[in-house]
C-alpha cells in the first residue's frame, strides 16, 4: 500500500470505531435528566478551574455551531444547571459557570455514563488504552491550527 492508502485506511478504521462505540454509548446514555449534548457542556465546565469558561472557549470543545451553543446554554440556564455572566476582564465576553445543581447532575449522570464507557473500553488492555490515548492526543495536537 501507499502512504496515502495507509493514512486513509487508518482514518477509516478510527472513524468506524468511534461511530460504533458512540452509538452504543448513546443507546445506553441515561438521558432522563440531560441529553448527551447537554452532558458534554456540563462535562467541559466541570473539568475547568472554577467550573467556568468563556462561551467562545467552550465552543472550541463542542461539535455545535455558535448559535446552537447559545440556545443550548439558554436551556441549561433556565433549568438552573449553568449561569451566564459578563466576563469581568472583557465586556464583550460572557462566562458560563456550572451551578452546584449542574455539578450534582453531572456527577450522577457521569457515574452511569462512566460505567458504559468502561464496558466499551474493556475490550482493550490497560496498555492498549494508554497507547490509544497517546495516539489520539498526538492526532489532536496535529489537528490544532497554529
Amino acid at each position: 500500500m501507499t502512504d496515502r492508502a495507509d493514512a486513509i485506511n487508518t482514518w477509516e478504521s478510527l472513524y468506524r470505531a468511534q461511530v460504533a462505540v458512540l452509538r452504543q454509548l448513546l443507546a445506553e446514555f441515561p438521558d432522563d435528566e440531560v441529553s448527551f449534548t447537554e452532558y458534554d457542556v456540563l462535562f467541559n465546565l466541570y473539568r475547568e478551574p472554577g467550573r467556568a469558561l468563556r462561551i467562545r472557549d467552550l465552543n472550541k470543545h463542542l461539535l455545535l455551531t455558535q448559535p446552537s451553543v447559545s440556545r443550548l446554554l439558554d436551556r441549561l440556564v433556565a433549568r438552573g444547571l449553568v449561569e451566564k455572566s459578563p466576563d469581568p476582564s472583557d465586556a464583550r465576553g460572557t462566562n458560563v459557570t456550572l451551578t452546584e445543581r449542574g455539578a450534582e447532575v453531572f456527577r450522577r449522570v457521569g457515574a452511569q455514563h462512566g460505567r458504559s464507557i468502561v464496558a466499551r473500553m474493556s475490550v482493550l488492555s490497560r496498555e492498549e488504552q494508554a497507547r490509544l490515548a497517546e495516539l489520539t492526543e498526538k492526532l489532536r495536537a496535529g489537528a490544532i491550527p497554529n
